[in-house]
């Protein structure tokens, strides 16, 4: 009897799942509550699946999961916000200044 015995798989499992109704009114709210907003879908790797991240004008931003690249352009066209692709177009610098900020006065985020 080998240790490492190969299981035969029926069906290709899939990674994305559908966001919760929590991940989507968090996404909803952020949306709403803030001025500029972009959606920039990120892609699903061995660790973890497809997400959207949504950036506002400040740079200020959120992450949460959503139902694959085509769910997150639905949810963009949803809420009439525009929806990029982080492989192509890459993180705004607004982000990045964000991020730099909230380094040097983290008891302030």
């Amino acid at each position: 009897m080998g240790l490492f015995r190969r299981r035969k798989q029926t069906a290709t499992p899939s990674h994305d799942r559908a966001a919760d109704r929590g991940d989507l009114v968090h996404l909803e709210n952020f949306i709403r509550s803030r001025p500029g907003v972009e959606a920039y879908i990120e892609p699903r790797t061995t660790v973890t699946e497809t997400t959207v991240i949504l950036i506002a004008d400040d740079g200020e931003w959120t992450r949460r999961r959503i139902d694959g690249p085509d769910g997150a352009r639905r949810f963009a066209h949803r809420m009439g916000i525009p929806v990029y692709d982080v492989r192509l177009m890459g993180y705004p610098q607004r982000m990045r200044d964000f991020n730099e900020r909230r380094k040097r006065r983290p008891d302030h985020y």
